[in-house]
């Protein structure tokens, strides 16, 4: 670990990915593609409605990314966001 702080929220998305058994590498993936939706958002991604998250896929195929980053990406966020909504995660 680095002396670095970090966000309860990310230390809250690490701690979940702890409990699903996610791979160090998997969960690094997924920490940069919510990293890139927050920078997308403009705040935090805690406060992300489903709306933002159509709003970033959109934004992910128009900007040439391919059919499977988008579909990564926007599965990420909007798993995150839906678990802070209290929606069930798939």
């Amino acid at each position: 670990m680095t002396d670095k702080a970090i966000s309860p929220t990310r230390q809250r998305m690490i701690e979940d990915m702890t409990i699903r058994k996610l791979a160090p590498k998997t969960q690094h993936d997924y920490v940069q593609r919510v990293k890139n939706f927050t920078a997308f958002l403009g705040r935090s991604p805690d406060t992300a409605s489903f709306e933002d998250v159509r709003r970033y896929q959109l934004h992910l195929a128009t900007s040439g990314a391919g059919v499977l980053p988008s579909t990564k990406a926007s599965r990420h966020c909007g798993s995150f966001s839906g678990s802070r909504l209290g929606a069930p995660i798939s």
